[in-house]
């Protein structure tokens, strides 16, 4: 076999073990970490592989582990001239620091989306066992939005017996919901007759107003990404505590989430060719 090297540059905890899975099958190199030092076998990499946050528009990488700061032009050096680079998140974005490389997105895979999915409603689920002094069973929970979160979510709830509500926009909405045998309600038709509520839409659907009507004591954990789906200076200005819950599967199950992207990659590089 044709060993490559992959050059991991920056991320948080889940590149680690993403790199743990890689080194089984190529040499993996670390960059923006701690005690990382960029070295490999013939001094250049065939790939690279980019937090899932995007670089900002210096081109700084994401690097939470690291005291200093890593930027694309660091790297662009020490990559083959055909190497492929895989990023995250809004990978149109990274690309544009990349116009001689081909750019793939992990995060915006099919197979690696849907068992993201899963790592960020177990998350979810256990943030709100852990701040909530009731159990789940018999629970009136709301879920806003039925897509690949919001399914996982309600499938998981329904074990812990959790009398489940799903907000939905539309008919296909709807369809899941009943095909997961919950109940489903407009997202107009939202009230506050839930003492947890999961939102997964990234439009904001909980107003002031509409925060208000729920009791002082719901849960709202909000996994949508920012700006996220409540008015949270409004929330704040009544008290009410909202928990923006980003990141979760890196915070909550890091090794699954880092073998999730490295996953993702093989099977890219496999489809394509690639370094194998």
């Amino acid at each position: 076999m044709n060993r490559r090297n992959i050059l991991i540059a920056g991320g948080d905890i889940r590149q680690i073990y993403c790199g743990e899975r890689l080194s089984r099958d190529f040499t993996v190199s670390y960059a923006g970490f701690d005690k990382s030092d960029i070295t490999s076998a013939n001094g250049k990499y065939g790939c690279v592989v980019l937090p899932v946050p995007p670089p900002d528009s210096t081109g700084k990488i994401y690097t939470p582990l690291w005291d200093k700061s890593l930027y694309i032009a660091d790297i662009k050096a020490l990559l083959t001239d055909d190497a492929l680079i895989f990023a995250g998140t809004n990978p149109d974005k990274t690309a544009e620091f990349f116009p001689y490389h081909k750019v793939y997105s992990y995060a915006e895979q099919e197979a690696f989306s849907l068992k993201n999915a899963i790592s960020t409603a177990e998350g979810a689920i256990l943030l709100a066992l852990q701040e909530l002094p009731v159990t789940l069973s018999g629970l009136p929970v709301l879920i806003v939005g039925m897509g690949r979160i919001g399914t996982a979510l309600a499938n998981i709830l329904k074990g812990f017996g959790a009398d489940i509500t799903a907000a939905v926009r539309n008919g296909r909405g709807a369809a899941k919901a009943a095909l997961l045998g919950v109940k489903a309600i407009s997202t107009d038709d939202i009230t506050g007759n839930f003492s947890l509520v999961f939102n997964t839409a990234p439009n904001l659907i909980f107003t002031e107003e509409l925060i208000a009507d729920f009791p002082e004591n719901t849960l709202f954990i909000d996994l949508a990404s920012k700006p996220g789906g409540f008015d949270f200076k409004g929330a704040e200005a009544m008290g009410r505590k909202i928990i923006h819950a980003l990141g979760l599967p890196a915070k909550k199950a890091p090794v699954t989430a880092g073998y999730d992207v490295a996953d993702t990659i093989i099977d890219i590089i496999n489809e394509r060719g690639k370094c194998l």
